[in-house]
């Protein structure tokens, strides 16, 4: 019979090894799981061994991940966060990894395909460790998710680490639908007059100046421009030239945002905006700090915590902050030090990090940092929402004001000639 040599650990994080005579991977993997242990490696067998060794070598280009991988869209951050703890409550029940991925592929998991689940359940019962598993699925599973798996995988605390996943995924969702919810009303209030304000120039206006043309007056000058607006908007030929300008402008400034330059430039801009500004940064800021206090609190040492983190932060201001950290830290300086050097990062965290540093509790510093950030962007959103509607409201009520003054007036001075 076959002999498979397996890495395992306890629940209390013990590392245990050991050899099994069992009839194939399956089973031996199976046998690991009711010794109440988290299998990290099964080695051996012989042809099985060879089996999985073929299969490994597949590994490299999978067809059918491959498929997925360009149709399948990256799950939201809920989506994430709602299969994290599904799964964290099926271990935290006692289901062994295999039938708690059974057990997911048969509920339905918005946003996570269920052919994921069963091809993350094949490569488990393969012997293959589930963050292994979950790197053969880029777009499901980034590499913060698959590195904090790894890690308590190796801890033996797999349960917990997806439970703090899942309160990660679930703090980025709220902020995410703050700037949503903040955004939603100024937005509809403007498209709100935009329409209005096309509706009274292209279908109601052309009737009033087709009236005022007949009359033999001199027009007002607020007249006089509305006519020459509704002119406009009346010609195809002026109306495909704004089509054919708009589509240009679109792809010059998609381009440009393409480029290493355009993009730093704009991302620049946008912390620099007043007021939205500060909102952009107080959001990166707290990213920032949430998502290396999660790495570096689940055991990723601070090197790959950087590299993770830099890869999240979506702005690249400060991702060649964090990459100039991280070539400081591998040189043997302290956190706080490198950060400080970029000019980037505001003092408050940075004083916190170092008394995190000096008491030996970084990710709790950082935690800190993330809270003290997120509260304040959470304010810096009212306020933005704020001055955002009244001066959408103020900008909205000057136009369709100079819309009716136009009007008016010549109507105005074309009663005043009848009178005459």
């Amino acid at each position: 019979m076959p002999q498979f040599s397996y890495k395992a650990r306890k629940r209390s994080g013990e590392l245990v090894t050991g050899v099994l005579e069992v009839g194939d991977r399956a089973a031996a993997l199976s046998q690991i799981q009711k010794m109440g242990l988290f299998p990290i490696t099964v080695d051996g067998g012989g042809a099985a061994s060879g089996k999985a060794k073929g299969s490994k070598k597949a590994v490299a280009l999978p067809p059918i991940l491959q498929e997925w991988a360009n149709r399948q869209r990256r799950p939201k951050l809920t989506e994430l966060a709602n299969f994290t703890t599904q799964l964290a409550n099926l271990l935290k029940a006692g289901m062994p990894l295999t039938k708690a991925l059974q057990s997911l592929s048969h509920i339905e998991s918005k946003g996570i395909p269920k052919e994921v689940t069963v091809q993350l359940k094949q490569d488990v019962v393969e012997g293959k460790g589930l963050s292994e598993a979950m790197k053969r699925q880029p777009v499901i599973f980034s590499d913060m998710y698959i590195n904090m798996v790894k890690a308590g995988e190796q801890s033996g605390a797999l349960e917990q680490v997806l439970r703090k996943l899942a309160d990660h995924y679930e703090r980025f969702s709220e902020v995410q639908s703050k700037f949503t919810q903040a955004m939603v009303y100024p937005a509809f209030v403007a498209l709100t007059g935009v329409l209005i304000i096309v509706i009274f120039v292209t279908k109601m206006l052309p009737t009033f100046m087709g009236i005022f043309e007949g009359m033999k007056i001199e027009l007002p000058l607020s007249t006089q421009i509305l006519m020459k607006v509704s002119n406009f908007f009346q010609s195809p030929l002026n109306l495909l030239i704004m089509a054919l300008s708009t589509i240009m402008f679109v792809s010059v400034f998609m381009r440009f945002r393409s480029m290493p330059n355009g993009r730093r430039a704009l991302d620049g801009w946008k912390m620099g905006i007043p007021v939205v500004g500060r909102v952009v940064k107080l959001n990166l800021f707290a990213q920032f700090a949430r998502t290396l206090a999660t790495l570096l609190r689940n055991g990723v040492n601070v090197l790959n915590a950087l590299t993770i983190t830099e890869e999240v932060v979506p702005n690249v201001v400060l991702k060649e902050s964090i990459a100039k950290t991280r070539d400081a830290v591998t040189d043997g300086k302290t956190l706080a030090e490198p950060l400080a050097k970029s000019g980037v990062f505001p003092q408050l965290m940075i004083d916190l990090i170092k008394i995190g540093e000096e008491t030996g509790d970084v990710p709790g510093a950082l935690e800190n940092v993330a809270d003290t950030y997120e509260n304040q962007m959470n304010v810096a959103l009212r306020l933005m929402t704020n001055l955002i509607e009244p001066l959408l409201i103020i900008t909205m009520a000057l136009g369709v004001g100079f819309l009716l003054l136009g009007v008016l007036s010549a109507m105005f001075k074309l009663t005043s000639n009848i009178a005459r």
